[in-house]
């Protein structure tokens, strides 16, 4: 058994291990670019003005976003326009959800929606998220794009895990979901 001199020297160095590791992870955190971009696409089986009504309208939203059935429960609200620019959905669910706001801020048929999205928890971000479409064969080639600011927190989470593969799987399941939902 060790005495009480013996390990308060162990103590010590234990303690600043972790001190410099922690300053380490924060310095490295800070050198993490101020704005992060994540984008998928994928061809979808339909005409770009079919797939352009699944995103121009947020009722049509739960055929195919891949955040909806994370949680049964989630309480959703729509207001302002019922489609196109003015369009808001708020959503509020468990922590996989979290808390949130969408707003059609453009809307160009059959081409673009660009939308204002705001988290409010599990932590707070506003973001820009783009879908753009572009006629590709007999289907229609979507963009689906999200830009935000890092803060020094975002750049702390991305020491440990990517924007990237975070949303870009989620992005993905959403463009195979939006090719199932516009098969309907």
């Amino acid at each position: 058994m060790w005495g009480k001199h013996e390990r308060e020297p162990m103590l010590k160095k234990i303690a600043i291990v972790l001190i410099v590791l922690i300053a380490g992870i924060l310095a490295f955190a800070a050198t993490k670019p101020n704005e992060f971009s994540v984008e998928r696409s994928a061809v979808v089986n339909a005409p770009p003005d079919r797939v352009f009504a699944l995103l121009n309208d947020f009722h049509n939203w739960p055929s195919w976003s891949p955040w909806e059935k994370l949680d049964p429960n989630m309480k959703r609200t729509h207001s302002g326009s019922p489609s196109g620019v003015g369009a808001v959905y708020n959503w509020e669910g468990n922590s996989d959800v979290g808390k949130g706001r969408m707003e059609i801020v453009e809307s160009t048929s059959p081409s673009h929606v660009g939308i204002k999205l705001d988290f409010m928890e599990p932590m707070e971000a506003n973001n820009k998220t783009d879908l753009t479409l572009t006629p590709e064969g007999s289907g229609t080639k979507v963009r689906w794009a999200m830009h935000g600011q890092n803060n020094f927190m975002s750049k702390v989470m991305q020491v440990f895990m990517s924007m990237d593969s975070m949303i870009g799987k989620d992005f993905e399941a959403g463009l195979a979901n939006m090719n199932a939902a516009v098969q309907k």
